[in-house]
């Protein structure tokens, strides 16, 4: 999503929300999004399937290490 996309989606989405929001509103929203949409992109590409899913983790303990 580029940002000129995310300039039409957020406002849009605020709009739906019933909340109102200023020209500096908008433009902290676009940097946020700017900032952290292709990190968030990349997590979403990682291929996790060769990773071992752990079953009933004691989340007391830390993970093993490998």
């Amino acid at each position: 999503m580029d940002a000129e996309t995310s300039q039409d989606f957020i406002p849009a989405g605020l709009a739906a929300l019933g909340i109102e929001a200023d020209e500096i509103e908008l433009a902290v929203m676009g940097a946020a999004h700017q900032l952290f949409w292709p990190p968030i992109l990349e997590l979403l590409s990682l291929d996790t399937s060769a990773i071992p899913v752990e079953r009933n983790p004691d989340l007391s303990q830390a993970p093993p290490s490998r």
